[in-house]
């Protein structure tokens, strides 16, 4: 049996973990001296990159000032300022940030305002969630619930509430077999079947990532699947909730990933890069108008926590959001974005094994299969993206995982770097990949 010293319960029990000793840019140095580049982010969450002492003067100087404040007792103006700055970049009408410290909460929050948005009009009766299939939306139980990737529910299953669930928008493999165009966006009128099917008197909100990152792997759905999903909602007063967690705060190119669709959802959520991982905060914001809803009937949000709207941790997301517009890191990663991509592709789609590259911004997944000309996956007993990580790793290099692309099987690899790395960071990033992912199957 592996004994695991200290005193700490971690997540994984199946290895000893390398003590981390400093991190400053896009490395990460353990106590032996090793250097890992942190081509993911942590977990797509180092967005300006690691050691920002600016960050860490906003903290000290905010501790000094004030540190914890109750939210129901005082207003904050970290917190304030960060609500503005996060409102000139929203689309719409969205113009009211409420803070937490992490994303599932915000996504949980976001389904419960949902839901008293609609009995604050006198919608009682809609109270049902839809979610899709291959999403991730947290493990709190309401957005484990609402999640897709029923792996992660097998011990919790009769804790959770039962929500509904259409396909993704995943063309690579398309749940109903077809093609895009020529498929007339089958997926996303899915949405109209299930709302009329379950009766639109009954459904409160529909839930989905923006860009899904976690379970497939940075897969862009096509540009008018959004706009038909939102006028579905529209059409039967479903309020749209679009989680950012992962793709927000620029990572994809654009502040806020719903842009590259020109959609207003009703409510978006924000979490990992919106402090850079510096500190435990995410949020939701929301359109005016039904904060209004809100204001004007009861009075107020039936939710709340402990460490909302944070001053210290807004502090800390106030000065990334600051150095991001002063070094123009999300135009950068726009620009820089298409070069990764294009190496990416250039290097990898050769390989036997590598079935997909796909991609936007600094958000891009690599999607590994058994047969190119079938998609047939490995099965996931043979830890394919395990074996790859751990190659990489070994020779310092952090990417992400993701798995259960197919059903329980398939792999994929996550490339999500901070916004500040080097051309020549990129190539020999890429290269290494490559290399590794060779020399696994070799």
């Amino acid at each position: 049996m592996l004994e695991i010293p200290g005193n700490v319960f971690h997540r994984r029990l199946d290895t000893c973990l390398p003590m981390a000793k400093s991190a400053h840019g896009i490395y990460i140095e353990d106590e032996n001296g090793k250097k890992y580049m942190d081509a993911s982010g942590g977990a797509v969450v180092v967005n300006a990159g690691h050691g920002r002492q600016t960050i860490a003067k906003a903290i000290y100087n905010q501790v000094l000032s004030h540190d914890y404040i109750h939210p129901t007792m005082f207003a904050s103006k970290p917190v304030e300022m960060l609500a503005k700055s996060l409102a000139k970049k929203a689309p719409g009408d969205i113009n009211r940030f409420y803070f937490f410290s992490g994303g599932s909460e915000a996504n949980e929050a976001a389904i419960k305002l949902a839901r008293q948005i609609h009995i604050e009009h006198g919608d009682e009766t809609k109270y049902r969630l839809i979610g899709r299939w291959k999403s991730y939306h947290g493990l709190t139980l309401g957005s484990l619930a609402a999640m897709g990737r029923t792996s992660f529910k097998t011990y919790f299953t009769p804790l959770l509430k039962e929500n509904l669930h259409i396909p993704a928008p995943y063309c690579y493999r398309c749940a109903y077999g077809l093609k895009y165009p020529s498929c007339k966006l089958r997926c996303a009128l899915a949405l109209d079947e299930m709302i009329e099917n379950a009766g639109p008197q009954t459904i409160s909100a529909f839930i989905a990532e923006t860009v899904p990152g976690a379970t497939i792997a940075a897969c862009f759905p096509p540009k008018e699947y959004l706009d038909t999903i939102a006028k579905i909602c529209q059409h039967h007063n479903v309020l749209l909730i679009l989680d950012e967690v992962m793709c927000g705060m620029g990572r994809t190119g654009e502040f806020f990933a719903c842009n590259h669709f020109d959609v207003v959802p009703d409510i978006v959520t924000l979490g990992k890069g919106l402090a850079g991982g510096v500190m435990a905060l995410s949020a939701f914001g929301v359109k005016e108008s039904h904060f209004n809803t809100i204001k004007d009937n009861s009075g107020g949000f039936m939710h709340g926590g402990t460490f909302t709207h944070h001053s210290v941790a807004a502090a800390a997301g106030l000065a990334l959001f600051e150095i991001l517009e002063k070094e123009k890191l999300v135009q950068r990663v726009k620009l820089k974005g298409q070069k990764l991509g294009d190496l990416l592709k250039k290097h990898l789609l050769p390989i036997p094994q590598v079935g997909d590259v796909r991609g936007k911004g600094f958000m891009w997944g690599i999607e590994i299969v058994k047969d190119k000309k079938t998609k047939q996956p490995f099965k996931r007993s043979l830890k394919i993206v395990e074996g790859i990580w751990d190659n990489l790793f070994e020779k310092g290099y952090i990417i992400y995982k993701s798995s259960g692309l197919a059903g329980v099987d398939g792999d994929a690899l996550v490339i999500a770097p901070p916004y500040i790395i080097k051309d020549e960071e990129m190539e020999i990033l890429v290269k290494t990949i490559k290399s590794s992912i060779i020399e696994f199957f070799n």
